[in-house]
C-alpha cells in the first residue's frame, strides 16, 4: 500500500542543514532541482504515544551504538547538546545541526520494528 514515508525538517538554513546532512552524517541524497536534496534515511519505524497537550511530532536518528556516533560526530567537530540519558526503553541525547536547531539520537534498547 505505502511505499516509505517523507519526513521533512524546518531549518532557519536549510542549505548548511543539507549540507551536515549531506558531507557530516553521509546521507545519500538525489538533487530534486536547484540544489533542494532528498535524502535516503536509514529504515525507520513509528510510534504513536499519548498526551495530554497538543500533539506534536518528534523525529529521531536511531543508532546501535550511540557511544560510537558521538565520538565520530565530535572528532568531525559536531556538539553534543544534551547529556545522554538513559531510560529503560533507550539512551537519548542530541547533536548540534548548522543552522543552531538540535537532532536527537536514540539508541533503543527495546525490540525494534524496522528489522522485520
Amino acid at each position: 500500500m505505502f511505499s516509505g514515508a517523507h519526513v521533512i525538517l524546518y531549518s532557519q538554513d536549510a542549505e548548511a542543514d543539507r549540507a551536515f546532512i549531506a558531507d557530516v552524517l553521509g546521507f545519500p541524497h538525489v538533487d530534486a532541482g536547484h540544489g533542494w536534496l532528498i535524502f535516503k534515511l536509514p529504515p525507520a519505524e513509528v510510534a504513536v504515544h499519548p498526551t495530554d497537550g497538543v500533539p506534536q511530532h518528534e523525529f529521531y536518528l536511531m543508532c546501535d551504538d550511540l557511544d560510537t556516533v558521538l565520538t565520530d560526530l565530535a572528532a568531525a567537530g559536531v556538539e553534543t547538546t544534551r547529556p545522554v540519558t538513559e531510560a529503560r526503553w533507550g539512551r537519548l541525547t542530541a547533536v548540534r545541526m548548522p543552522s543552531g536547531a538540535e537532532l536527537p539520537l536514540y539508541q533503543p534498547l527495546h525490540p525494534i520494528a524496522h528489522n522485520l
